[in-house]
């Protein structure tokens, strides 16, 4: 799936899947300045890197949703191609810090990554697109949304799905957190505004208010 939604103005956005575990990272751009942000680099730098270079965007910085392997795998090669700074909720550092173990757990190669630059806090602003963090927790505890009101567009990482809620079983998950996080924080943006999902396809806000079967309004 390759989500590529351009407005005429300045906003850019290019989804796509990632990683051994096709996580959607997103390159959301602002085509007046050239800055951009990398939201979820989860695998597959090569490719990212290219997509940056066809836009001719410059990173401002590498953010994530949260510290699940499949989320940051290439966070390390893409600051180390482009010298952006790293950000995450500072709840998921314990996640970021075991990546050589969630390696094992999953199969997956093992990987070493950077530190990170700093820590994203709950209503920051992302210096690009008048970008928005909004602390989601529940999938993680320092799970992130990124929203982008001009444009209508959140980035929701594993927190919403289509019809669906991100995992609470795994370190740090929980259930009520979650369905707290998706009432207060997701389901008062605007009814009609995208969700870019952590994985698979992308959704409605308005659509999953009525009819999310584990969280509706």
């Amino acid at each position: 799936m390759t989500i590529d939604q351009q407005s005429p103005s300045q906003f850019i956005i290019r989804t796509f899947p990632v990683g051994p575990l096709q996580c959607n990272c997103s390159i959301i751009g602002d085509r007046f300045s050239s800055k951009a942000l990398v939201v979820d680099p989860g695998g597959d730098a090569d490719h990212i890197l290219a997509l940056l270079k066809e836009l001719d965007l410059t990173v401002v910085a590498i953010i994530h949703t949260h510290a699940h392997l499949d989320h940051i795998l290439a966070s390390g090669v893409i600051k180390e191609a482009t010298g952006a700074p790293i950000h995450l909720h500072e709840d998921d550092k314990f996640l970021w810090d075991m990546v050589e173990q969630q390696c094992a757990m999953f199969g997956v190669p093992t990987i070493s990554l950077p530190e990170p630059d700093g820590f994203i806090k709950d209503d920051q602003a992302l210096n690009c697109c008048g970008g928005v963090a909004i602390h989601t927790p529940g999938h993680t505890p320092g799970s992130m949304s990124f929203w982008f009101e001009e444009y209508k567009t959140l980035i929701a990482g594993d927190t919403l799905f289509q019809g669906s809620i991100g995992r609470t079983d795994l370190p740090g998950g929980n259930f009520d957190q979650i369905v707290t996080s998706i009432k207060d924080r997701i389901y008062c943006l605007d009814d009609e505004a995208l969700v870019v999902t952590g994985h698979g396809p992308n959704t409605v806000i308005g659509s999953e208010k009525r009819g999310n079967s584990f969280v509706r309004a």
